[in-house]
């Protein structure tokens, strides 16, 4: 999947997380589920709230309106009480096979807003989903891989892996 001028960061277990020229990282991850039911988990707020939410945080609020146009919102408390969000608008929908979306945190940690592309390709059974976060500059993309962020996204991928068995 990546370019050759794609840097690996860091693969482990089914998580392949990687930078890839200067603003973007990838992340691609396979689902034993039909592509219909995986893109289903990242668009319906009732399934989201089932799986996401790394090292003891919870979802206190969860809103996805998945359409050309429609936004969401998700907020998460961290323990002792901290809270962090992010939202964004939807660009492109397009069932199952793709997501485009940009993302800004509440509050922020990296400067600047982020595009973010999901796409479910089906393989033999199975979905693989790669997402390309885009970000503002270099700057902004390399703040997000200095934030190890592939431990929280494993285990949020792991508990969709289980909730999708």
């Amino acid at each position: 999947m990546a370019d050759a001028g794609a840097t690996t960061i860091k693969h482990l277990g089914t998580l392949r997380l990687f930078a890839q020229g200067t603003r973007e990282i990838v992340m691609q991850r396979e689902f034993d589920a039909a592509r219909e039911r995986v893109f289903d988990a990242f668009t319906q707020a009732g399934i989201v709230k089932q799986w996401m939410g790394p090292g003891g945080r919870s979802l206190i609020i969860c809103a996805i309106d998945p359409v050309r146009g429609g936004a969401y919102r998700i907020l998460m408390r961290r323990p002792p009480g901290e809270e962090i969000g992010w939202s964004g608008v939807f660009r492109d929908v397009v069932r199952p096979e793709r997501l485009v979306q940009t993302e800004r945190f509440e509050p922020a940690w990296y400067p600047g807003e982020a595009v973010i592309t999901t796409v479910f390709d089906e393989c033999a059974g199975s979905t693989r989903v790669t997402i390309t976060m885009t970000y503002e500059s270099r700057e902004a993309r390399d703040i997000v891989l200095a934030a190890q962020i592939r431990d929280s996204e494993i285990e949020n991928y792991d508990r969709l892996a289980r909730l999708l068995a």
